[in-house]
């Protein structure tokens, strides 16, 4: 008989390390404490429309996210730009846009940010310098980790017109938290991956499907397709060292395993592993968190054909259509991605709709002269771990002092920021040691 695996926790990194294993010949059960499956990707439904938890996007450099949708036959159901295109709105209703030519990595960004109306001619110069220095950064350098991405810019010439305009733009969308919080290690990553690298890199990807039609839903069938078990409603409390296998604790029952992945919160792993795992709810701890809130207004008429834009001086960052996704008959459906929000998170519902409907209707005139039938509000407390600086140290690898016993989670070590990408890969890098190990591969 193939060995056990028990992998715990159903989200997006337990899916593809569950995917794998199964693909692996083992046999695997998929342990989840909630009702349902996706972890911090998630949809539901509300008045008879579908939401996501959150807005996320896919970069062309998202190779193994996408990778993933290819093989659980969903990879349709992103909308790719052919080039990258970022629409901005800026506070006097000018045109801007960030934008890439069909030069090669760097010069593909030169001419966009020469001509990028959101910024004076000077502070264009500023950022196109600052890209070259960026670009000779190493991510992979531990010194690198222990630095803000504000300190670094402020000693590379940037001023607040530069963060507001293209820095914080995307270091908040991509790290969840502002430039001066920022690991420069993840931020070189991010910025040297997505942009500067390769040319077609940042090219953005939305979803046409709710992400539980998108990988949720579909992982879960790709695993009982390949006689996997999937557990809801199933809380592991502990995962024990028994002789040469483990013993997974639940509620109301023990289960056993030759080997279990734990892919988890931080803090939830560091509780159920074993002490020799050498993951500490200090370290664990030490990750913090970092919050994302969502603001969702439908209007009765469609206020813009953007499908997204990103807002300059504005309480809002992002705007997206998801008219079509969420199933909105008619009218359409804007939602307001609020990374980084920590000022927003406990702000009362009157509050924001007064904010955010006035912003709205100064960015889209057409909003302001348009009733709205919905408005609400999705929060996310811990959408991320706390990626400034030290955060590199404090992540774990998959592999953990027992042998048998792997971490995945964006939050591990996977060298990508907090993101559904990095998800997939410590998913991947999960299976492989588990795979690796049962065979008698390798050792932790």
């Amino acid at each position: 008989m193939s060995p056990h695996v028990a992998v715990v926790g159903g989200g997006l990194a337990g899916l593809t390390a569950a995917c794998d294993l199964a693909d692996a010949g083992l046999r695997v059960t998929l342990l989840e404490s909630r009702a349902r499956l996706g972890g911090a990707t998630f949809s539901f439904r509300r008045d008879g429309i579908a939401v996501d938890n959150g807005q996320h996007v896919v970069l062309r450099c998202c190779t193994e996210y996408q990778a993933l949708l290819r093989r659980l036959g969903t990879a349709d159901g992103i909308a790719m730009q052919d080039r990258f295109r970022m629409p901005i709105l800026t506070p006097d209703g000018a045109a801007a846009e960030l934008a890439r030519s069909a030069a090669p990595a760097p010069l593909h960004l030169a001419t966009g940010i020469a001509r990028y109306g959101a910024l004076s001619v000077a502070d264009r110069l500023r950022v196109l310098r600052a890209a070259v220095a960026l670009r000779g950064l190493d991510p992979t350098d531990p010194a690198l980790d222990e630095q803000t991405f504000g300190d670094w810019l402020a000693r590379h010439g940037q001023n607040d017109a530069t963060l507001g305009a293209l820095w914080n733009l995307i270091a908040v969308a991509a790290l969840n938290c502002d430039a001066a919080e920022a690991s420069l290690a993840l931020a070189a990553m991010v910025f040297r991956t997505a942009l500067l690298d390769r040319a077609d890199a940042a090219d953005i990807g939305v979803p046409r499907l709710p992400l539980e039609d998108l990988h949720v839903r579909p992982a879960e069938k790709y695993l009982l397709d390949r006689d996997a078990q999937v557990r809801t409603r199933s809380a592991v409390r502990s995962v024990e060292r028994d002789h040469d296998r483990f013993r997974l604790l639940l509620d109301s029952e023990e289960l056993t395993a030759d080997a279990v992945v734990v892919a988890v919160p931080p803090d939830t792993a560091a509780k159920v592993c074993p002490s020799q795992a050498g993951f500490s709810t200090r370290q664990a701890g030490g990750l913090g968190a970092a919050p994302i809130v969502n603001v969702h207004v439908i209007y009765e008429r469609p206020v813009t054909d953007l499908p997204f834009a990103a807002a300059v001086s504005s309480p809002v960052q992002w705007i997206f259509d998801r008219t079509d996704v969420a199933g909105v008959a008619s009218g359409q459906y804007l939602a307001i991605s609020l990374s980084a929000a920590h000022s927003w998170l406990d702000t009362p519902m009157p509050k924001l709709r007064e904010v955010f409907l006035a912003e709205l209707a100064r960015l889209l005139p057409a909003a302001a002269t348009t009733p709205h039938s919905r408005f609400f509000v999705t929060r996310e407390r811990r959408a991320t771990f706390r990626q400034g600086p030290g955060s590199g140290r404090l992540r774990p690898p998959a592999a953990t002092g027992i042998r048998g016993l792997t971490l995945a989670g964006s939050w591990t070590a996977t060298g990508w920021p907090d993101t559904m990408e990095g998800a997939v890969r410590s998913g991947h890098r999960a299976a492989d040691l588990v795979t690796a190990q049962l065979a008698g591969g390798a050792r932790s």
